[in-house]
């Protein structure tokens, strides 16, 4: 982890440490949603392309905002901001995406798997904001769980046949 800036913000330092380090995570997983999202936009085939690329775009444009708010945070709290592709990589806890899906229910089923890993490490990260008193971080990440937990509803609604 780099060195947290000075800050006059009311949280003890360790405890900011201890956030940053944990937003960073969700910072990575953010990231990798957006590029999974936008890898299953560019890939998708089947009969229901059209509304599957406009809502795979939307997820993406979602998680774009979500890691912007999240790095935001990060830097409030005197972190730094790890948002590089070579960090992601080596920090998103979502599975690899496979460059071979092409087909509809492939991403489908890809994109709602990642979307659920996502939602329930924001859950985690939650509780354990909470359990350091940051009220503040907490309401963001539920903020972003809100979001994620309906793209995963409404990407989970094209897997029923």
């Amino acid at each position: 982890m780099s060195k947290m800036l000075p800050t006059k913000i009311d949280i003890p330092l360790k405890i900011r440490e201890s956030l940053v380090a944990i937003l960073t995570d969700r910072l990575a997983d953010s990231l990798d949603l957006a590029a999974q999202a936008k890898q299953a936009h560019w890939n998708i085939k089947g009969p229901a392309f059209t509304s599957l690329h406009k809502l795979f775009d939307d997820v993406a444009a979602s998680a774009q905002s979500y890691a912007d708010l999240i790095a935001e945070r990060i830097v409030q709290l005197g972190g730094t901001a790890l948002g590089t592709i070579q960090h992601t990589v080596a920090a998103s806890t979502l599975l690899a995406y496979p460059i071979n899906a092409i087909s509809q229910d492939d991403h489908v089923n890809l994109l709602s798997s990642a979307l659920a890993v996502y939602s329930m490490n924001l859950r985690n990260t939650i509780e354990f904001a909470t359990y350091l008193k940051d009220q503040v971080t907490a309401d963001i990440l539920i903020e972003v769980t809100r979001g994620s937990d309906k793209w995963l509803w409404m990407v989970e609604a094209h897997l029923v046949k």
